[in-house]
């Protein structure tokens, strides 16, 4: 079973060493063991449904608790603590389009919103209720899940959209294909979520990102429904699927999807090259991605993210063991790591592991081959997980990204960084930050910055201290102009930063073409843009 307060099947637990929590604590010091709040004392705040009933959908408080928050800080803090105050009236479980439609009709007749919800892996606001001014209804798409079309000839196939990554990849592979998708939520996010939230998986640089893989679908509107036919390409006027994509619930809902599929490939395996220091493995970065080297996987970690991955795998004995022998080869204190995959045939894989070590190389680069990419592999879907063991612990651990030009990306690390490291002075607060550049371009890369934080006893002072860290690395980016976000989209938490990104007249543009399919505003209110707010400047005050 799913957890209703923390991320993952509650059958799992991630091994958290002593060594791991003696490392946590070194660095931010001892965390204070918290009680969670339990689900009864949760599903006690649950009110009386709004709506009337229905066979389409329940009212059942455990049911609208564990729609009611996904996976941000702001929704740990408030299901942890046990202070969340706004529920869905009802959640729907859709099994076919025709529900799909019989409840948007429902909720033009009855004036209550309909939030969109995949597998509920948000980490910025995307499935919350804003406020309880209206009666709101969840319409969870995790039962539409099939796969209802192969073309074989073509390399395409039409799913429900609510199909989860490794359902879709177990689909695919019974007929020697895979989608390649693999963002690190896999394991509970669906493929309409990765569609309304522009998403990127790890491997994109061979499979593409989710903009290249979607070719068309069915999106279900207040108006009615809008079919995005599958073409290869077209240049009949603007591409509707770039308005759907991204739109995170604010146009409609999309219940089917058709998309590119790969078969599977003849050779795939993950290896690590460890630098000296930052500098070498930045150089060496850059080369590789500007000379296209022919890579699924590429990635970057800088000293500190380097550090805190070794120490917090929990494996002693082989991190002790590789800390000593990097030594010896001259890696000290300053080493970096980077991680590459590649995928593809058996003989351009020999050629492009090659060129990868030929770079290296001349970047003082140590190339491993065995042991830390097959590490990394086995645990890319597991380590969310470490989260749970984290808060446990007394730590709150968040994520944010961006991307920046190859010119400006290494001081806007820098900044980012030091805005964290800085953002508890003021109760003298130490943090773990560390970051790495992921999902290269040729003219720039994405920035990936973790942090953790002691929590308090206080949900209050919690969230004060993430709202703390979270503006103030945020206003950094923007003041750098890089994008509020790169792969996380924008729900709530991202909202006041957009029209900085977008412009008066862009967010305009935005409100007004969503506005012709949602006229009512019924569709995931709150998200992307302030209702009822109709100068962009505003949402930044």
């Amino acid at each position: 079973m799913k957890r209703w307060n923390g991320w993952g099947r509650t059958d799992y637990e991630y091994h958290f060493a002593d060594s791991s929590k003696a490392f946590v604590e070194k660095n931010v010091g001892k965390g204070e063991i918290i009680p969670d709040a339990t689900l009864e004392s949760v599903l006690k705040k649950v009110p009386k449904s709004r709506l009337p009933d229905h066979a389409l959908y329940t009212s059942d408080a455990e049911s609208r608790v564990r729609h009611a928050r996904g996976q941000s800080s702001p929704d740990w803090i408030a299901m942890r603590y046990g202070t969340v105050d706004h529920f869905p009236d009802a959640v729907a479980m859709p099994a076919q389009k025709e529900d799909i439609e019989t409840i948007l009709n429902l909720a033009k007749k009855e004036h209550f919103n309909i939030i969109p919800y995949g597998g509920g892996t948000s980490v910025v606001g995307h499935i919350n209720v804003e406020n309880n001014d209206s009666p709101t209804l969840i319409m969870d798409l995790s039962a539409y899940n099939r796969l209802l079309h192969l073309d074989e000839i073509s390399n395409t196939a039409t799913f429900g959209a609510g199909v989860r990554g490794p359902d879709m990849e177990d689909a695919l592979k019974r007929h020697g294909f895979r989608f390649g998708h693999y963002p690190q939520s896999h394991e509970f996010s669906t493929l309409g979520g990765w569609i309304a939230s522009r998403s990127v998986g790890t491997q994109c640089y061979y499979y593409g990102r989710i903009e290249q893989l979607f070719l068309g679908g069915l999106m279900h509107t207040p108006q009615g429904n809008l079919e995005m036919l599958p073409f290869s390409a077209s240049a009949a006027g603007p591409d509707l699927r770039q308005f759907a994509l991204g739109s995170e619930g604010r146009m409609g809902i999309i219940s089917e999807a058709t998309v590119r599929i790969s078969p599977i490939p003849e050779f795939e395996h993950f290896y690590a090259i460890f630098y000296p220091d930052w500098a070498s493995g930045f150089a060496a970065l850059h080369e590789m991605v500007q000379s296209r080297l022919d890579v699924s996987m590429l990635r970057l970690l800088d000293k500190f993210e380097t550090e805190t991955t070794l120490q917090l795998s929990g494996k002693d004995k082989l991190v002790n063991l590789a800390d000593k022998g990097l030594r010896l080869i001259g890696m000290g204190e300053e080493r970096c790591m980077m991680l590459f995959g590649i995928t593809g045939t058996s003989a351009g894989a020999r050629a492009t592991l090659h060129q990868m070590q030929h770079v290296a190389h001349r970047y003082h680069g140590f190339l491993e081959k065995s042991f830390v990419g097959k590490m990394w592999f086995a645990s890319r879907f597991t380590t969310p997980y470490l989260r749970n063991n984290l808060w446990e612990c007394g730590f709150a651990m968040d994520t944010l990204e961006s991307v920046f030009p190859w010119s400006k990306i290494a001081a806007v690390k820098d900044e980012v960084e030091t805005a964290l490291f800085n953002g508890l002075q003021d109760e003298n607060e130490r943090l773990i930050v560390f970051s790495h550049l992921s999902h290269m371009y040729t003219d720039g890369a994405s920035l990936y910055v973790t942090y953790l934080f002691r929590r308090t006893a206080d949900a209050d002072q919690t969230l004060a201290r993430w709202k703390k860290l979270k503006k103030a690395a945020s206003e950094v980016i923007v003041k750098n102009h890089g994008t509020i976000s790169h792969q996380h989209g924008v729900g709530m938490d991202h909202r006041p930063y957009l029209p900085l990104e977008k412009g008066v007249l862009g967010m305009q543009s935005i409100r007004n073409f969503y506005s012709t399919f949602d006229p009512q505003g019924l569709m995931n209110p709150g998200k992307l843009y302030k209702d009822g707010d109709n100068d962009s400047r505003k949402s930044n005050s």
